[in-house]
């Protein structure tokens, strides 16, 4: 890369150039749903629903009509209505257009209705029709008269712009706190800058490619967001370590392309090896039914490729082309800074003479924190992580107060025609349904007729998961039940049956890609159990705080009593790929001097030294990008970037500055040694140069 630095300028230019032409539209172009359990009886439900009774499934939009001193029946109403059935002729997108009816979508009191336009395009497809109307429906309101759209495609539509906005201010608001840490990190404004320009190439390009991605299957917009979060991390991450052990590399030479080599042949074999371990407990998110989960995965996944590309084609290009103007610019104090680390060398010998006071002591504070995961409760969002001036919780709310607790959570029954009577029968015997309407039969003729049922609990109380699963067992067969909430709850069954999958699938690849990288089992195993005791000691964190509410005076929000669904599956595979991260940057530094000397004692006191550094300023880094998602309003991205800051800090500050080296001190020689027969399975993997 160093001997053809003008080509590989060329060749990112031109493939930032041919990305970044559509990474502009990244936002607009990208999915707003996908939040369902594909082949769960819910989601057969709304495409039995769109396909035979005119739209009116889930995905379909209601819009919330009140007044306080007018009645639905009143021509002034009744002109408002026929407003919003006006907006929504004409856009093919929606299906049949249902007027409030009584008993059914009008409140008692009759100053509340809600019209219901059907869905004739798939779920991503209606939320950006929700996008694109919703203004004008608001707009209608006035005059005493209130306009309100909801329903689950409103719900994502508000949901998601929400989020865009606190990912944005949050993104804005770290990119300086980044640039200060990384000028006290370096003590130089080039060395600094190199791994901002490194993580802004890999954001254009995995934004470009996203958007390409999406022409062929759709992709969550979430995708970019956790892409954004994880580019940057990554990235400062990678460029930290490489940067900094080529400043150690030139220190005695003139042969910059020489110094490249050492560099990549050490630091850029560890990256690789980590970025391989990140996508790895990535790639396991993959086997959940969900598409959002899945795309929010694939959209890491895309940017950790497109870092680590840069990482080994254009990082060292910029360094052999840089050679030692990389320390312009330097501030005084870093002059004189060297990759070995005189304040780590001191740590790590302090950890070899007293290893057993700070593993017991991190263990401890670890397992600590850890202990009230085991009462971790999970449920999808509630409407509270909608902001309260958004239209579709207002509407909500309204319809709440108007027509019941669990009126904004309809659930839907389809069942054949000829079971009409005995179905009615059974879901109005159920306990918790309040009120059944009466059958309505498919449009098309096509022998089938749907129920709406209203529970008697909010959308988000856990006991709806009760009332669903008794009315699914008190229907006949071939009678299914679906609608907005029963789709969230067999999402939320499928997140917890491949959550134990998922876990396993993780630890075994991360213990056979340490195991491949270290060249011994102990220390690998070792390893991996440490970043299982940070992940859950993180959860235990995120339990203490979103579940129980502690501190949320301080952060700013109402606790829900449960944490988001989708947490544990994908907080997980992104905590445990942090904290191997981490894992593989301090023990492939050590076995690198365990290769050179041969002496434990110095593998893990120069191991320290050279790379303790490195972690604390990256887990700095990593910090302050992760904690500036705390100030978002709606709580999922809080949520994220509380639980990951918090396993960031407890993973560098208790495993790899403290645990992980006292146990390599413990272990000695046994933590290198393996045994012949594996040596001989395994690849050849050599940090030493």
């Amino acid at each position: 890369m160093a001997a053809h630095s003008r080509l590989v300028f060329g060749v990112w230019f031109l493939l930032l150039i041919g990305l970044g032409a559509a990474a502009p539209s990244v936002f607009s172009s990208l999915a707003g749903a996908g939040w369902q359990a594909n082949g769960s009886e819910s989601v057969q439900v709304r495409e039995l629903a769109q396909q035979h009774f005119g739209g009116n499934s889930s995905a379909a939009v209601q819009v919330v009509v009140h007044s306080d001193a007018l009645r639905v029946q009143d021509p002034r109403m009744q002109q408002t209505l026929a407003e919003v059935t006006a907006i929504f002729a004409g856009d093919s997108r929606f299906g049949d257009v249902v007027a409030p009816q009584p008993g059914m979508t009008i409140s008692r009191d009759g100053h509340t209705g809600i019209l219901i336009a059907g869905a004739d395009a798939n779920t991503d497809d209606m939320v950006r029709a929700v996008d694109d109307v919703k203004a004008e429906l608001t707009g209608l309101s006035g005059d005493g008269i209130e306009v309100y759209p909801t329903g689950a495609s409103a719900l994502w539509s508000d949901f998601n712009k929400a989020n865009h906005d606190a990912m944005i201010k949050a993104e804005l608001f770290s990119w300086p706190v980044t640039l200060a840490i990384m000028v006290l990190a370096f003590g130089s404004l080039v060395a600094a800058g190199l791994p901002l320009l490194l993580t802004i190439a890999g954001l254009v390009a995995s934004a470009g490619g996203l958007v390409l991605l999406n022409q062929v299957t759709p992709i969550s917009v979430w995708a970019m967001n956790f892409a954004m979060m994880f580019a940057l991390a990554l990235g400062i991450d990678y460029a930290l370590f490489v940067v900094s052990r080529f400043r150690d590399a030139i220190e005695d030479r003139t042969d910059m392309i020489a110094a490249v080599a050492e560099t990549m042949g050490t630091a850029g074999k560890a990256v690789m090896l980590s970025g391989i371990t990140v996508l790895v407990s990535l790639s396991a998110v993959l086997i959940v039914p969900a598409p959002a989960v899945r795309t929010m995965a694939i959209g890491i996944m895309l940017a950790v490729v497109f870092v680590l590309a840069a990482t080994v084609t254009l990082l060292p290009a910029a360094l052999g082309a840089l050679g030692p103007k990389v320390n312009a610019a330097s501030l005084p104090y870093a002059k004189r800074q060297r990759h070995h680390s005189p304040l780590f060398d001191s740590w790590g010998q302090t950890l070899h003479k007293h290893p057993w006071p700070f593993a017991l002591g991190s263990m401890a504070v670890l397992i600590a924190l850890a202990i009230p995961v085991l009462g971790l409760k999970v449920a999808m969002p509630s409407i509270e992580v909608v902001p309260e001036d958004a239209p579709v919780r207002q509407g909500y709310e309204l319809v709440q107060e108007q027509m019941g607790e669990g009126a904004p959570g309809m659930l839907q029954i389809i069942a054949p025609a000829a079971d009409a009577q005995q179905v009615a029968a059974s879901a109005s015997a159920t306990s918790g349904i309040e009120m059944v309407t009466p059958p309505v039969p498919a449009s098309d003729g096509a022998g089938y007729v749907m129920f709406q049922g209203l529970p008697s609990v909010d959308p988000s109380d856990a006991r709806l998961a009760t009332i669903v699963d008794e009315l699914r067992a008190a229907v006949p067969q071939g009678t299914i039940v679906g609608g907005a909430p029963a789709e969230n709850l067999d999402l939320q069954q499928a997140l917890n049956s491949y959550f134990p999958v998922i876990v396993t699938v993780i630890l075994v690849l991360g213990f056979v890609l340490l195991l491949v990288a270290l060249q011994a089992p102990l220390i690998a195993l070792i390893g991996t159990v440490v970043s299982l005791l940070s992940t859950a000691a993180a959860f235990g964190v995120a339990k203490l705080i979103f579940q129980d509410g502690y501190l949320s005076d301080l952060l700013g929000f109402t606790p829900q009593g449960f944490l988001d669904g989708w947490g544990p599956v994908f907080f997980f595979a992104m905590i445990f790929a942090i904290a191997m991260d981490y894992t593989v940057f301090l023990l492939a530094t050590a076995k690198e001097h365990f290769e050179r000397t041969g002496d434990p004692e110095r593998a893990q006191i120069d191991g320290m030294a050279h790379s303790g550094r490195i972690i604390f300023a990256a887990a700095a880094v990593m910090v302050a990008v992760f904690f500036t998602f705390a100030l978002a309003e709606p709580l999922p991205p809080k949520e994220m970037g509380i639980i990951l800051g918090v396993a960031v800090l407890l993973d560098a500050v208790l495993i790899r500055l403290m645990l992980l080296p006292a146990l390599l001190r413990l272990t000695g020689r046994a933590a290198w040694w393996s045994p012949t027969w594996l040596q001989r399975i395994l690849p050849t993997v050599s940090f030493s140069h």
